[in-house]
């Protein structure tokens, strides 16, 4: 099942490109992805109290390790919308969007470093293509 959620990851990160660049002609991009992050904390609020599981959340303030490392998450997640977001100010998306997917890249990097998890070779394969196409996506 994670396949079907991973496509629609993609396609809304990919309108996230698109309606922020939009969104940020004239408007300063720090206060638009404040304004931004607030909207999707609100969001997902309903989302959790639609589905019943507003209760947990108490759940996850108890466990310190857990909340420390959903914190930093939090705050990379943040600092990556920042950065994104400045770069669509000046950049294109057809730029910005390829080296935004580096991202994978460094995903897999850290996964093997901090995780342990394997890197096959033809895993190893991807990589150097997605950050290949990602670099020749963005040249202009």
């Amino acid at each position: 099942m994670w396949l079907p959620y991973a496509l629609l990851s993609a396609v809304f990160a990919a309108l996230v490109s698109i309606f922020g660049k939009i969104g940020l002609k004239d408007l300063d991009a720090n206060s638009a992805t404040a304004l931004r992050s607030v909207i999707m904390a609100l969001f997902l609020l309903a989302v959790i109290a639609v589905q019943g599981k507003f209760g947990q959340m108490g759940d996850i303030l108890a466990q310190r390790k857990a909340l420390a490392f959903i914190a930093m998450s939090g705050t990379a997640g943040a600092l990556s919308w920042l950065f994104y977001f400045l770069a669509l100010k000046v950049g294109t998306v057809s730029q910005v969007g390829p080296i935004d997917k580096l991202s994978v890249v460094f995903a897999i990097a850290l996964a093997f470093l901090f995780l342990g998890e394997k890197i096959t070779l033809w895993n190893g394969i991807g990589v150097v293509m997605i950050a290949a196409g990602a670099i020749l996506t963005s040249l202009k």
